[in-house]
């Protein structure tokens, strides 16, 4: 296989973020006297891939709208300022490395359904600032992923790519933005249909 370009999900890829971001939604909620909702890693890992509206429609349903959407925002804040203090020890095995001989052959991006600030958190936390060109995320395009894939494309005049996710929600995305989906089978989802699978990131580069 042979793209110019590679776009990388976040949650479930680069790193397993859940115990720090369920942290980081449960300072929020303790302080707003919600401590009924708190929520835990094993129930985020259903929800990663999902956009914001749809996991606050799950985790907060008894909140009316539209100040749910309001508290999920808060939440979010919490997490990345929660985020930013963490240092972060989260990434899968050989991410920087990986990701620093791939950059010498291709251009590499992030696409995200997360909050603005998420990427770019991500991507300090992990030191894969020298080698990500771009990213974009539901909180900058407030769409679909698949249609955030293809307006990253867009931007960046990208003609041949894959996409690499976990998730079936990560592949739905690729079909919707007609790019190959590789599929990161060391994180949280089980989806039907990829290009090719990757039991360890380092794998990408025999790939």
């Amino acid at each position: 296989m042979n793209y110019e370009s590679l776009i990388f999900d976040i949650d479930g890829t680069l790193w397993d973020s859940r115990a720090l971001v369920a942290e980081g939604y449960n300072i929020q909620l303790r302080k707003e006297g919600l401590a009924h909702l708190c929520v835990t890693a094993e129930m985020l890992k259903s929800q990663f891939g999902k956009v914001m509206t749809e996991i606050a429609d799950n985790l907060f349903a008894s909140i009316p709208l539209p100040e749910r959407y309001a508290l999920m925002e808060r939440c979010m804040a919490t997490e990345n300022r929660y985020l930013q203090e963490n240092p972060c020890r989260i990434g899968y095995p050989k991410v920087a490395e990986t990701m620093a001989e791939l950059a010498k052959n291709h251009r590499l991006f992030i696409v995200s359904n997360s909050q603005q600030g998420y990427p770019e958190l991500c991507i300090s936390k992990l030191g894969l600032t020298d080698y990500i060109t771009g990213h974009l995320c539901f909180g900058d395009t407030g769409t679909s992923k698949g249609k955030t894939i293809r307006a990253l494309m867009d931007k960046y005049q990208i003609t041949s790519c894959a996409y690499v996710g976990d998730t079936q929600g990560d592949y739905e995305a690729t079909v919707e933005a007609g790019v190959p989906f590789l599929w990161a089978s060391y994180g949280f989802g089980n989806p039907e249909a990829y290009a090719a699978k990757v039991d360890s990131f380092e794998k990408l580069l025999t790939l």
